[in-house]
């Protein structure tokens, strides 16, 4: 059986989300995830098709997020890792806890990605040489990308087993990969 297509989820994603910062994010996500991926032997492609949809239904339906996704990607045919990796990344809601090395991948990117985002389009140079220092900075400022759970993102350092500065790194690495498609090269936020 043959997964679905990154053009496929793109096109999923284009259909189910509006508002472009949620439409970041998710590529942020993937990106970071997929860099994992590379570094520990995982499939790209399905790692990918995880970080990319993982909130594919907070805008429409946020209290039972990520229940209609999920329902909606099992009848696309996604395979069982993805679908796990999505729920176990809200597991205080599903009660489907991380345990393949995709979900902790996952949980330990997600709301990390979106402060990384954050750092990026408040510098002059983005992402071009964004540092995890600068990072932890930001991490310590709650008033700094209120929305970012400070704890989500303590619960994936412990999930990944890595030191924090590794970690963040890594995430930054994943997300200055894709600087152009996200707009967070020095270049996009001088504009």
């Amino acid at each position: 059986m043959s997964i679905p297509t990154r053009a496929e989820a793109l096109a999923l994603l284009d259909d189910w989300v509006e508002t472009d910062g949620l439409k970041t994010h998710m590529l942020a996500v993937e990106a970071a995830v997929r860099h994992y991926a590379r570094l520990r032997g995982g499939d790209e492609e399905l790692w990918g098709l995880a970080g990319l949809l993982h909130d594919l239904d907070w805008e429409r339906n946020p209290e039972r997020h990520p229940l209609d996704a999920v329902d909606l990607l099992r009848e696309r045919g996604y395979p069982p890792e993805v679908i796990q990796a999505i729920l176990a990344h809200r597991s205080e809601y599903t009660e489907v806890e991380p345990e393949s090395e995709l979900d902790r991948v996952l949980v330990a990117c997600d709301e990390l990605s979106g402060l990384v985002v954050a750092c990026c389009l408040v510098r002059p140079n983005g992402v071009d040489d964004l540092t995890p220092r600068s990072v932890r900075k930001k991490l310590k400022d709650k008033a700094f990308a209120a929305g970012v759970s400070r704890e989500e993102v303590m619960r994936g350092m412990e999930l990944i087993g890595l030191e924090p500065a590794e970690h963040i790194q890594n995430v930054i690495d994943g997300l200055r990969a894709r600087g152009e498609e996200l707009g967070i090269r020095g270049e996009d936020v001088r504009r």
